[in-house]
């Protein structure tokens, strides 16, 4: 098989990949947790055995949807903190993207971090805790990654901008989840309060010289 065969081969394989994606995104968005690989493989038009053939299981197919979900999320993230703005601006775009994704795709959120809540039979070892740590692992380390080039933290700064990643996404994710589950305020008043909680130290560090600046 020559060069261009195996590329063909391989563009062709990445559609088909992709298709199947789009058609699970259709059943998450549908079904929440409870999407099921039969209903994907229907929805898909295909056999569940040629699912499995592409995925593996229900995890690798998760895994396969986090990553996408996870890419536009962290571009959109990445778009708040670089806007042009003052930094408690960025800070609130920031959090009110994050919070603005799992409102408009609520299913596609539970799936992904709550697949657990939807476990149908055949799903026996998808463990919700395995299945959601790593998206919000990747999170906590590119937010990471951003703090320490924008903000000047002094000794020990790389530490410290895993430290407050983490802690960060973490706060996020947790106080997101009870406000998706309770509604107990509007997005604006969930924005502006944990802004408040973050606007300490943060405010006080100054840029990193010659930075573009957080």
């Amino acid at each position: 098989m020559d060069t261009t065969q195996r590329t063909d081969q391989q563009r062709s394989a990445d559609r088909r990949r992709r298709e199947l994606l789009e058609a699970a995104d259709r059943v998450v968005l549908r079904d929440g947790p409870g999407a099921s690989m039969n209903a994907i493989a229907a929805e898909a038009g295909i056999t569940k055995p040629i699912l499995y053939r592409h995925f593996g299981d229900k995890g690798g197919l998760y895994a396969a949807l986090a990553k996408r979900h996870t890419d536009a999320l962290l571009e959109a993230l990445r778009a708040a903190l670089d806007a042009p703005a003052e930094r408690r601006e960025r800070v609130e775009a920031t959090l009110d993207t994050y919070l603005a994704a799992i409102e408009a795709r609520p299913q596609v959120y539970r799936f992904l971090m709550h697949p657990a809540e939807g476990g149908q039979p055949g799903d026996a070892g998808f463990d919700v805790g395995k299945a959601s740590a790593p998206v919000l692992r990747r999170m906590g380390e590119e937010l990471a990654e951003v703090i320490e080039e924008r903000v000047d933290l002094g000794p020990g700064s790389q530490q410290l901008a895993r430290v407050w990643g983490h802690g960060i996404v973490g706060m996020m994710h947790a106080a997101g989840d009870w406000w998706l589950g309770e509604r107990p305020c509007t997005r604006a008043e969930l924005v502006r309060s944990l802004a408040d909680l973050l606007w300490g130290r943060l405010a006080a560090a100054g840029d990193r010289v010659g930075g573009p600046g957080f």
